[in-house]
């Protein structure tokens, strides 16, 4: 398949897979839940079920990344978010509420129009279908253009396994013609659009002219606090920087914990098999070789310890999972302290709980403000202080925050592969994207004559 668009003309290329989703969609809407629910259970077994075969063809196509963790990621993420839509109510009426006198009917949106990242080229495709299939609407993903061909099996599969369902054809569709203008003509087309992926495509869906739903920055900041048991945290926090070799906008970015525990935090670190940098001069070759300009570098962006080791040219034993390097500053001071996208940890010593929220913030506020912050803590007053300080839409605690972030088993968030950041990371939403995401409500309002109506006393009186 083509990257590039060839004698075609991007708004007839595009006006013919619009046409299709809507006359699928038209029928679809029409399906009862429990028919919904089987097709939306089916594009989780169709990536569920192929997940190997799949993480590798990612893997070597995108040249991020690493076949067994996306395997992983395949399963879970199936897994996860099928629970977390089992049973869900999503088509004709929601529920009547006797006391208020509404209720609440569901309705599609209509066609959904889904940019996907190269991080993320197989779930996201997947999670986006369910959540639209699950509110009766149709798609059209247009993928990231190294990710054509991996994104577009998995169309494939999920669509041989609706088609054994005798659902309508092209209810999922995937452009085969990945450019710029077919992505900007299928947005300004579509009913709603659902942008994961970087910045500039967020910024092109919100504006489209149509309803968009995007995804900002991740940064995350993970605070160890003094009552935190460093042997059950240290191992959760490597295992969020190296799965699928720190591409994870969710994974964390930096370790604070107070002078006090420093020194055996890094000890624990390196006991578990991170590599902490000592030397001044590896630690200035390392960030040159992550940050090219001040910009990630992309020879680095989803590589292993060793090889984002080897660009720096500095050695690191074979079976490393992370690098953890003391940062010289806080925010724009010093770029350790942003977005790495590579198994590298920057490390910060505070003097206690509120400096370390600070550093947090610091960092924050150069980048991944409105994204999340991982606390490992045992302390409620402490985990809400940070709540409050922090501008940020989520806040996990005792987790490894690359799983559990977009939702778990184990937490009450949305399970999801599309995390909202609000108005501090520029979106219009601050929660995990779900199917309640991409359904109309229609409200029914009762006439209710015997409800209170407060004199002008109870109304002023506070």
């Amino acid at each position: 398949m083509g990257t590039e668009q060839t004698n075609v003309d991007a708004k007839a290329y595009i006006a013919e897979y619009v046409k299709r989703a809507r006359t699928a969609q038209s029928q679809f809407e029409n399906y009862s839940q429990e028919e919904t629910d089987r097709a939306v259970c089916a594009i989780g077994r169709a990536i569920h079920d192929n997940a190997e075969l799949l993480a590798k063809m990612a893997a070597e196509e995108t040249h991020m990344g690493n076949a067994f963790d996306k395997t992983v990621k395949n399963k879970s993420k199936a897994r996860i978010i099928w629970n977390s839509l089992k049973g869900k109510q999503s088509k004709g009426i929601l529920d009547r509420d006797p006391v208020t006198g509404i209720t609440r009917i569901a309705k599609p949106v209509g066609v959904v129009a889904a940019i996907t990242p190269v991080t993320n080229p197989i779930v996201t495709p997947m999670s986006n279908s369910m959540f639209a299939l699950k509110g009766g609407n149709a798609i059209i993903i247009t993928p990231h253009h190294n990710s054509v061909k991996c994104s577009s099996k998995a169309v494939e599969l999920i669509n041989a396994e609706l088609k054994k369902l005798g659902l309508p054809e092209n209810l999922v569709q995937i452009i085969d013609r990945q450019s710029r203008e077919n992505t900007k003509e299928l947005i300004s087309s579509a009913d709603v659009v659902n942008a994961t992926g970087g910045m500039g495509m967020v910024k092109a869906a919100y504006s489209s002219g149509k309803p968009a739903l995007g995804v900002g920055t991740g940064n995350i900041q993970c605070i160890i606090d003094d009552d935190a048991d460093i042997a059950d945290a240290v191992p959760k926090i490597i295992a969020g920087r190296a799965f699928d070799y720190g591409i994870i906008c969710s994974a964390e970015q930096s370790v604070i914990c107070t002078e006090m525990r420093f020194d055996a935090v890094m000890k624990e670190f390196e006991r578990h098999g991170a590599c902490v940098i000592k030397d001044a001069k590896e630690r200035d070759l390392l960030r040159d070789a992550i940050f090219t300009g001040g910009e990630v570098n992309r020879h680095a962006v989803g590589q292993s310890a060793q090889t984002v080791a080897k660009l720096a040219g500095v050695i690191i034993p074979d079976d490393v999972k992370i690098i953890v390097i003391p940062a010289e500053g806080t925010g724009e001071a010093d770029l350790l302290g942003k977005e790495k996208m590579c198994p590298v940890l920057a490390a910060y010593r505070s003097s206690d709980f509120k400096t370390s929220v600070e550093i947090a913030k610091r960092n924050l506020e150069a980048e991944g403000k409105g994204h999340s912050v991982c606390i490992h803590s045992n302390n409620k007053a402490n985990i809400e202080y940070a709540g409050l300080a922090l501008s940020v839409s989520r806040f996990v605690i005792n987790q490894i925050c690359a799983n559990s972030d977009g939702g778990s088993f184990y937490n009450g968030l949305n399970p999801t592969n599309t995390l909202g950041c609000g108005s501090w990371g520029n979106n219009s939403i601050s929660e995990n994207l779900t199917y309640t995401h991409l359904i109309n409500v229609s409200r029914i309002a009762e006439y209710m004559p015997n409800n209170h109506v407060p004199t002008d006393e109870e109304l002023w009186t506070l």
